[in-house]
């Protein structure tokens, strides 16, 4: 009989679900009652039984039954005489308290997603939890889109709305990254090539599986941020669409207190409680992009106009000839080395000891302060700001002026004929054709140097290999020109770990002998651990350039030998803590005392470490100084470039 009965039940859409112990967001909300259901099945006229339904509208009877709560007609059938399967008897059916549970959870972690998505600020010290408290008016100007959107278009808007505020927080957290390292916010329209000299970094310090494993939860993230949002205004907004009058009322009460507390002026925690950040921000990007395109167009005017353009090579640097000149940058050597509490005793000592011994060898030196383009990273945009005489703090500043024939440092030795011009670049591992622009005879990359040892991290060799490495190939051999040369010294690269050490200059050999050395260092995962670990190590790697290049010119130096070095950019927050300047210091040394007397009138500190009165310059205004310096003054028919 019961088996009769089962097999003549009415379809199992057909029948009213049971609304009693539903969650709350598990079904419309104006499902009928059971009064009107019976009535309905006596005859009753067809009304409607939602209050809030105006007359000739639709009723939820009439709908198209919507796809997140109509029968899927593609399931497998059900078995009626599975009790767990049967009508009625669904796993919400089953746990109706923890169904409720989860569609509130649900909701409540859509909710806090959106509202961090709409709050989440680009600049790391204003992530407090002030920031997280506030009232979004971006939030109530979408509530009120959706509440007022058809079903297919309120659906189409919630998605893209979403995947919006996803590709928004990827930004947030690219300028996050980027203040934290570079000390400026993430260029839409450049900086996406860095991305790749960030995996670079990541290799150094965690190794290949390392790298590996933050590469994939890097993508991961990235869909995550394309797919949750997404669905949380859409959850949001179907929520929204049940209870349209709450939804209202609630729309409206938040936009009053927004503008309420707009006009008052309210904060908390010194962040205003009525938010506008994401829309700022989105302005802020277009600004920023319509602002990158026209810097082009204004930098490319810029390195067109070069005093010293037309200038012949017999009135360039007249006062240097016969000299062995060497510029050499220092990677990561800030103003934070020579006077940070924890870094500068062991860097200042070093420098007091250099003096003194360059002294006893019968050298002299002056230090001053240059601000530097860049900032924790990017070292060539330092470089070819020094040498150009530009100021070049992008990718795309460097492609166009690498791309033309603006005079640079280098290239004005190049132009006299008077030098010989060599570069030493250790950390050039591929092709480099921005080479040419800086008019270098020659170039030794990493692999022409002939180093038979370990990489330290970034680092391809130690500072003293590449030292000596220019002594065996270019300096120590007889030239019928003096040698002007470009040296980039790498050891003081980030994580700085492991670290080299100063041996024999007779027992570098190929830097074989440097294995051992490598091998007993620390690892870049345990000194990035702690923050006074990293700042110690860092100041040790300045220490240990420093050494090396004093060392070197205490030992291959002569009468004629001229040292120009300084650092291409401070090192990266972690080291140089949070809003450090971006001076740099700068010595020259030389044999020859006229050498120095012609840079009396810039007024550099007797030593090589800068004091703190020194004069603090822009790095683009070296060039000139120096051509003037040690040579003629620019072509007055030219007009001079803006500073």
């Amino acid at each position: 009989m019961s088996h009769f009965t089962r097999s003549h039940q009415l379809p199992q859409e057909k029948q009213a679900p049971p609304t009693g112990d539903l969650p709350p967001d598990g079904l419309p909300e104006h499902a009928p009652d059971a009064a009107a259901t019976a009535a309905g099945k006596q005859g009753a006229p067809d009304e409607p039984t939602d209050r809030d339904t105006a007359p000739g509208e639709a009723t939820d009877r009439d709908a198209v039954p919507d796809r997140d709560t109509a029968p899927d007609r593609d399931a497998v059938p059900v078995d009626s005489t599975d009790p767990d399967t049967a009508p009625g008897r669904g796993w919400r059916d089953r746990h109706p308290a923890m169904a409720r549970a989860a569609a509130w959870t649900t909701t409540a972690l859509a909710a806090a997603l959106v509202l961090v998505t709409l709050l989440l600020p680009n600049d790391p010290t204003r992530l407090t939890p002030a920031e997280f408290v506030r009232i979004p008016v971006e939030g109530i100007a979408g509530a009120a889109l959706l509440l007022l959107l058809p079903q297919k278009a309120r659906r189409v808007a919630a998605v893209l709305a979403g995947v919006g505020l996803g590709l928004l927080t990827l930004l947030d957290l690219l300028d996050i990254g980027f203040v934290e390292v570079l000390g400026r916010g993430f260029n839409v329209v450049f900086d996406w090539v860095l991305l790749g000299d960030g995996a670079s970094f990541l290799q150094d310090s965690l190794g290949r599986t390392g790298t590996i494993g933050v590469e994939i939860a890097a993508v991961l993230l990235v869909l995550a941020l394309l797919v949750l949002p997404a669905l949380a205004v859409v959850r949001l907004s179907n929520l929204m669409a049940r209870h349209a009058t709450r939804a209202a009322g609630t729309t409206l009460v938040l936009g009053t207190a927004w503008v309420l507390s707009s006009a008052l002026g309210l904060q908390i925690a010194g962040a205003p409680v009525a938010s506008r950040s994401t829309s700022d921000l989105v302005q802020a990007r277009m600004d920023g992009v319509s602002a990158t395109l026209k810097d082009e167009r204004t930098f490319a005017k810029e390195a067109a106009s070069d005093p010293y353009h037309h200038t012949p090579g017999n009135r360039l640097l007249t006062a240097l000839r016969g000299k062995d000149v060497i510029f050499t940058f220092i990677e990561s050597y800030g103003r934070s080395a020579v006077q940070d509490p924890l870094m500068a005793p062991g860097v200042d000592a070093t420098l007091a000891k250099g003096t003194e011994r360059l002294r006893a060898a019968g050298y002299s030196a002056r230090s001053g302060w240059l601000t530097s383009a860049t900032y924790g990273g990017s070292s060539w945009l330092g470089h070819s700001t020094f040498l150009s005489g530009l100021w070049i703090d992008n990718q795309q500043r460097y492609r166009t002026v690498t791309a033309g024939d603006h005079l640079t440092l280098t290239g004005a030795f190049k132009r006299t004929g008077a030098w010989r011009t060599v570069g030493i670049m250790p950390g050039v591992t591929k092709s480099w054709p921005e080479g040419k622009f800086y008019g270098l005879d020659h170039i030794y990359d990493s692999r022409e140097l002939g180093y038979k040892g370990p990489k330290f991290s970034w680092s391809t060799m130690p500072d003293q290999y590449s030292l000596s490495a220019f002594q065996r190939l270019e300096h120590g051999k007889p030239h019928d020109k003096p040698l002007m040369s470009e040296i980039i010294l790498t050891s003081s690269h980030n994580p700085w770990a492991p670290l080299p050490k100063t041996i024999g200059w007779d027992k570098v050999g190929d830097g074989s002998v440097y294995n051992s050395i490598e091998k007993a260092g620390k690892r870049p995962v345990d000194v990035w651990q702690q923050t006074d670990k990293v700042r110690t190590e860092y100041g040790k790697s300045i220490q240990y350039s420093l050494n090396s290049l004093i060392s070197y010119v205490e030992k291959y130096g002569n009468k004629n030998t001229v040292l120009v070095f300084l650092g291409d950019h401070q090192p990266v927050a972690k080291v140089s803590g949070d809003h450090a300047s971006r001076d740099v210091p700068v010595a020259i040394v030389a044999h020859d005392p006229d050498v120095l007397n012609r840079i009396s009138d810039w007024h550099w500190t007797p030593s090589l470490n800068p004091g703190h009165k020194a004069p603090v310059w822009r790095m683009d205004t070296f060039r000139d100084r120096f051509l003037k310096a040690y040579g003629s003054h620019p072509d007055a028919a030219t007009p001079p470039a803006s500073r």
